[in-house]
């Protein structure tokens, strides 16, 4: 079965499916509201562990702006287009450096094709399982800023016509480089008016440029690493388990369950913790792809 197969009863699908103007506004809301909490908490509370801890929430906030612009990608974030189109642009995607119109033709033929040879993303998950030596190189480039300039080096190349220099820097091609300029013109702009302009350097592009891309190869290696190469949802995809610390700092807004994702894109992800028990409750644990947890998926991935 494929990822038009049908895993669930149609009522129970659409009921999942809804989509919601309130859930989006929450949500849009929330990831801004951690990431200015965050930057709060170090300015009142100045001191090395409350900075570092608000140094990795920035960051997977960041990422989890990614997250809730892949839901916007997929129409589903707001229930109203313009919401919809408007938010995951440019108060998502532009802020984190993302475009979410490329972004969305990039990542539905992803769907189409997901871990066979015309996917996209598929250069991703090829490479592994790898050693630990191997692994741990390219954390190392994720935390000392190598990939977020690689990235740049591949955007600049890609502008021009050229081939790709990395591997899913497609992923972040921008249609124009404006809107991310703009976002972050006006979120320096606004540090600045309140005496904290370096909080923008210290608390946001930091993070940006480092622990958001160990995140989010983390996530990557999770969804798609070490599966089926067909068109199984149910196995070339997987779903991790995730505790609360894991939630917080890798997986936020229910992107854990990526089996789901990929069963029923069209679900929200505030729909995709339901319907991984639905899918449970109809007996497909034991056909599905999952992992308890993101130290297993690594253990996987680099067994040696």
């Amino acid at each position: 079965m494929g990822a038009t197969a049908t895993y669930l009863p149609t009522k129970r699908v659409k009921d999942l499916a809804q989509r919601s103007d309130l859930w989006g506004a929450w949500l849009t809301f929330h990831v801004w509201a951690v990431i200015f909490g965050s930057m709060a908490m170090f300015i009142i509370f100045p001191n090395p562990l409350t900075f570092i801890l608000a140094f990795l929430l920035v960051g997977s906030r960041q990422h989890g702006m990614a997250i809730l612009m892949h839901d916007a990608a997929h129409g589903v974030l707001f229930k109203t287009k313009a919401l919809n189109e408007f938010v995951g642009q440019y108060l998502l995607g532009a802020a984190y450096g993302g475009d979410m119109m490329s972004y969305r033709k990039y990542h539905l033929k992803h769907h189409r094709y997901a871990q066979r040879p015309e996917d996209p993303d598929l250069p991703l998950s090829a490479k592994f399982p790898t050693t630990r030596a191997s692994l741990r190189r390219k954390f190392i480039r994720d935390l000392t800023g190598q990939t977020f300039l690689r990235l740049q080096l591949a955007s600049r190349t890609m502008s021009k016509g050229e081939a790709p220099v990395i591997e899913g820097s497609d992923a972040f091609q921008k249609s124009s480089p404006w809107p991310y300029f703009i976002i972050n013109a006006f979120l320096l702009a606004g540090l600045a008016a309140l005496g904290y302009w370096w909080v923008y350097f210290a608390l946001w592009l930091a993070p940006l440029m480092t622990w958001f891309f160990f995140v989010l190869r983390l996530r990557n290696i999770a969804e798609h690493g070490m599966t089926t190469n067909d068109d199984n949802a149910l196995t070339h995809a997987r779903t991790t388990k995730a505790n609360l610390i894991e939630r917080i700092f890798f997986a936020p807004y229910w992107v854990n369950y990526h089996v789901e994702h990929h069963a029923y894109m069209y679900v929200p992800c505030h729909g995709l913790k339901a319907m991984h028990r639905e899918m449970l409750k109809a007996g497909y644990l034991d056909q599905m792809e999952t992992k308890t947890s993101y130290l297993n998926v690594l253990r996987t991935a680099a067994p040696a």
